[in-house]
C-alpha cells in the first residue's frame, strides 16, 4: 500500500484550486495538512502532498514523457461520476486528454477519463463497470 505521494508544483495556489476540487469535492479526500508552501489530502491511510517548487527549480518544466512520473490514476465510483467530472474539468483548471475517444481511450474494455492538471501532470479516473 502506498503511504503518500508528493508532487512539486509550479504555482501552489493554482494547483490547490484544481486539485482540492477534484480530491475533496469529487473523490472523498479530506484536507490533511496545510502550511505556507504546501497542502496534503488524505483518503484512508494514503495521502497526496502538493509543495511549491522553489524558484531555482522551476525550469525546465515538468513533462510526463521524461524520466519520472507519467500519471496518477484514481478510482471513480461510476460512469456517471466520470461524466460529471468531465463536464467540470476546464472550469477547475484541468484540460481533458483524448476527448475524441472518451470513455474508451484506454481500450475497448477500459472505461476512463484522462486529463492534465495545471502543470500538465496526467490524471486518470477509472470507472469499473
Amino acid at each position: 500500500m502506498i503511504h503518500h505521494v508528493e508532487l512539486y508544483v509550479s504555482d501552489l495556489e493554482t494547483s490547490i484550486n484544481a486539485w482540492e476540487w477534484l480530491l475533496c469535492e469529487q473523490l472523498d479526500y479530506t484536507l490533511y495538512q496545510k502550511w505556507e508552501e504546501g497542502r496534503s489530502y488524505r483518503f484512508g491511510d494514503t495521502y497526496i502532498v502538493f509543495v511549491q517548487t522553489e524558484q531555482d527549480h522551476l525550469s525546465p518544466p515538468y513533462h510526463r514523457k521524461k524520466t519520472g512520473l507519467n500519471h496518477l490514476a484514481f478510482h471513480a465510483k461510476s460512469m456517471t461520476q466520470l461524466e460529471s467530472i468531465r463536464s467540470q474539468l476546464t472550469s477547475h483548471g484541468f484540460q481533458e486528454l483524448y476527448s475524441d475517444r472518451f470513455p474508451y481511450a484506454g481500450g475497448p474494455n477500459y472505461t476512463a477519463l484522462y486529463f492534465e492538471d495545471p502543470d500538465r501532470i496526467k490524471v486518470e479516473l477509472v470507472a469499473t463497470m
